[in-house]
């Protein structure tokens, strides 16, 4: 164990130098090194999330440096606490902790969006009054529309206003407990309280909070019990008086499984929606967007993004940032053409994932001529496997997805097989130009169909 101790602070110093500084605090850094089995390096990480990611984007570069510094070729194999081998023991450092604690402060500082503010919120018709509300709340928490209801589709300013709330009311009121999340974190705190048996905490935590603010409310509906826990925080914070913020993609009334008490709640107080901004406030967007690079684009670019880019400003930000890349790395003004290849590239990166996970079983099969049964099936001739692997590597190319979502649209793989598929898959491209043809034709065909 010793020798291979050395030999991971040797890598882990290898690493530091390639990989960037927040990046390697945040997944590198809290690995725990365990010994090497049959040229098997076993290292653990904290849960099932960092184990995707590090197999996603790190696993290659452990094993490149593993390789040089002991002189032999070795594979990564990563373990988390809970799914570890019964007999396999692994001492926990001190370091380790505190690495965690490191994770979670970049964990925070990432999510803080403190550049959102009501002074940067662009008004025009579309959101004049869930920005009039909102400005409203922060000003007098508590004493006005409480709750507050924001709705709308994605990408249109919910999550600005919702933290332009936060940091007017955390300059203003010093002290306060303001608490800000994401309905996922408060589902996942929950989740993680009750294996740990500190529901009282989680309950204390949430029940005693001054405001609280909770993004994309609607996936609260997913279990019974989460709701049943935010139906009683709910309670407690409105008994006491305290503010409550909520943002959601549609109306309580149509947001799925919602019991009835929650959505009464939810339409006790002031209800705003957004909608999708106009043409001129479009216009207004991009010049704003624009000003902090101090270039102007020429007017039939802003015209024609403004044109096409109708219902997400999220869209436009990444089309504008694309283009001020090509500026500041060319230092050639971009051009029209220029301008509509970065939409392209907007509007497939924004296909919903449920489409994508569709458009890429249906194209790996009419591409290789299995059937979708078969891509899901246990069946492992040449055909089906090769066709199999492909498409776990273009839905892990085209999506966010872990190793283990992936596996579930193959017919529940586990994420050790899909990585294998993935790494089977890079390998073949550098041997065979036609797999990447190959790769290329589909991935076109889901973006393009």
């Amino acid at each position: 164990m010793q020798s291979f101790k050395n030999a991971w602070d040797q890598t882990i110093a290898k690493l530091s130098e390639c990989i960037p500084g927040a990046a390697f605090n945040l997944w590198i850094k809290p690995i725990i090194p365990v010994d090497i089995y049959n040229n098997e390096a076993v290292i653990c990480v904290e849960n099932d999330f960092t184990r995707d990611v590090i197999l996603q984007r790190y696993a290659a570069q452990i094993e490149t440096a593993l390789n040089e510094i002991l002189g032999f070729d070795i594979t990564v194999k990563i373990y988390t606490k809970d799914d570890k081998p019964k007999n396999m023991v692994i001492k926990i450092p001190k370091e380790s902790e505190e690495a965690a604690e490191a994770k979670q402060q970049e964990l925070f500082v990432e999510r803080s969006y403190t550049h959102y503010t009501f002074d940067n919120f662009i008004v025009g018709n579309s959101n004049t009054f869930a920005h009039a509300a909102c400005v409203a709340v922060a000003n007098r928490p508590g004493m006005i529309y409480n709750p507050l209801f924001i709705y709308g589709d994605s990408g249109l300013g919910k999550t600005h206003l919702l933290n332009a709330i936060r940091n007017k009311l955390e300059s203003d009121y010093k002290g306060a407990q303001i608490i800000y999340l994401k309905c996922d974190d408060f589902v996942n705190d929950m989740v993680r309280s009750l294996q740990s048996g500190t529901m009282n905490d989680f309950k204390d935590k949430y029940r005693k909070a001054d405001v609280l603010l909770v993004d994309d409310i609607q996936f609260i509906s997913k279990s019974e019990s989460f709701q049943e826990e935010f139906f009683h925080t709910f309670n407690a914070l409105y008994e006491a008086g305290k503010q409550i913020i909520l943002t959601s993609d549609r109306r309580p009334m149509e947001i799925p499984l919602l019991t009835e008490r929650l959505r009464t709640r939810f339409e006790s107080g002031l209800i705003a929606d957004i909608q999708s901004p106009d043409y001129e406030l479009r216009i207004a967007i991009i010049r704003t967007k624009l000003k902090p690079y101090r270039v102007t684009l020429s007017e039939d670019i802003i015209f024609f993004l403004a044109e096409k880019l109708k219902n997400n400003v999220r869209q436009l930000e990444g089309v504008i940032k694309k283009l001020m890349a090509f500026y500041d790395l060319t230092n050639t003004m971009p051009t029209l053409a220029l301008a509509q290849d970065a939409l392209n590239e907007i509007m497939n990166e924004n296909i919903p994932v449920s489409i994508i996970i569709d458009k890429v079983l249906v194209e790996t099969s009419r591409y290789f001529e299995v059937s979708i049964d078969d891509l899901k099936s246990k069946k492992r001739t040449d055909k089906i496997a090769s066709a199999r692997q492909i498409g776990m590597y273009v839905l892990s190319e085209m999506s966010d997805l872990s190793l283990g979502e992936i596996g579930k649209e193959f017919g529940d793989k586990d994420h050790s097989t899909v990585h294998h598929s993935i790494k089977v898959v890079e390998e073949s491209i550098k041997k065979n130009p036609k797999i990447r043809q190959s790769i290329e034709e589909i991935i076109s065909n889901v973006k393009n169909k």
